[in-house]
């Protein structure tokens, strides 16, 4: 049901992103800022972890006023190769939960995502799909549980994400891939504003059954029997960025704050009804690590953040992931082919 609606919304829209993109001012590189590492083959390794809690916010009752939804994740390990136009990077889940079964259900996830740089602009898309989720500390609302078990399992809880970015950085010497180090890293200090532009659809549902436990449910509010609830929203970011390297330390921040046009909509009984608002949005990225032209090691976040607004009935939701990133930059011997004049 979820994916549906998802899919509704997505397959007219889609050109928006790219029709941005292509109103932007493009300038030249300075390489001296950074050192490209192109013509070196890299071999990393990632370790880390994923996650995409959310929360719905109303005055469900005197004690319940907000419901806490976790997954319940598993570290990744990630081998990647890269080397010029060519990379690589598989993902493999280890064993074992990071929370236990018993209390938070298993989930199921997967995420998907491209990105590359044109001069003064970085492009991202990615998908995001995580299924089964538990309502933390249910026991005030349902009498079947108790303190060995306190939270209410939902296996059929789907929270998707599909998100399409255009970031234009001011100064050209401000790029994603050496921020980032696996491919490049700085040489100098390098600050800029810059606006990012993107489209969004997203929500969550839970199946035919609603994403609110029935013992919750307002009969005076409709919205609270919901199932589906998704947006689909184009926005508009302005920040700054800024990076340095001291002594091989490499360190960077980004963030700013914008806002969203949004088309957000719900669905009860089969009958989806549809409002138009506008929704806040921020960036915030922290990356930071060790680098030389041989080697490397950063620590990566990300973050997302999604809100729906109905009136008194909020949806909240954040994707974020850390990651531990290292490895190896290895010299290609060319060979060259001298040609002989006769």
């Amino acid at each position: 049901m979820l994916l549906f609606y998802i899919w509704k919304t997505l397959k007219n829209r889609i050109l928006y992103i790219f029709i941005l993109s292509s109103t932007l001012i493009f300038g030249q590189s300075d390489t001296s800022a950074y050192t490209s590492f192109k013509n070196k083959v890299v071999l990393y390794a990632d370790l880390g972890y994923t996650t995409a809690p959310f929360s719905v916010h109303y005055k469900f009752s005197p004690e319940v006023d907000k419901l806490k939804y976790r997954n319940n994740f598993r570290t990744v390990l990630g081998i990647g190769i890269s080397y010029k136009w060519f990379a690589l990077r598989l993902g493999i889940p280890l064993p074992g939960n990071v929370r236990p079964i018993s209390r938070f259900g298993s989930t199921v996830h997967y995420d998907l995502g491209v990105d590359f740089t044109v001069k003064k602009t970085f492009c991202d898309i990615d998908i995001r799909n995580y299924k089964g989720y538990a309502i933390k500390n249910a026991t005030s609302w349902n009498d079947t549980l108790n303190d060995l078990h306190p939270n209410d399992i939902r296996p059929a809880t789907n929270a998707v994400s599909f998100s399409a970015n255009v970031w234009y950085f001011h100064d050209h010497n401000f790029k994603m891939t050496a921020l980032k180090g696996k491919t490049a890293h700085y040489n100098r200090e390098v600050k800029t504003w810059y606006i990012k532009s993107s489209l969004n659809i997203f929500g969550v549902g839970n199946g035919n059954n609603s994403l609110v436990p029935v013992e919750l449910i307002d009969t005076l509010n409709t919205k609270t029997g919901t199932n589906v609830i998704s947006s689909i929203d184009l926005g508009f970011i302005p920040g700054y960025a800024y990076v340095n390297k001291i002594n091989n330390w490499q360190f960077s921040a980004i963030a700013g704050l914008g806002a969203a046009i949004q088309g957000k909509f719900y669905n009860v009984d089969n009958v989806t009804r549809g409002f138009l608002g506008l929704a806040p949005r921020y960036d915030i990225k922290l990356i930071g690590g060790y680098s030389k032209p041989n080697y490397f090691l950063f620590i990566v976040t990300d973050f997302d953040n999604k809100s729906i607004r109905f009136s008194d009935f909020v949806y909240r939701q954040s994707f974020y992931s850390v990651k531990l990133v290292g490895g190896w930059r290895l010299d290609v011997k060319e060979k060259e082919k001298k040609k002989r004049k006769n």
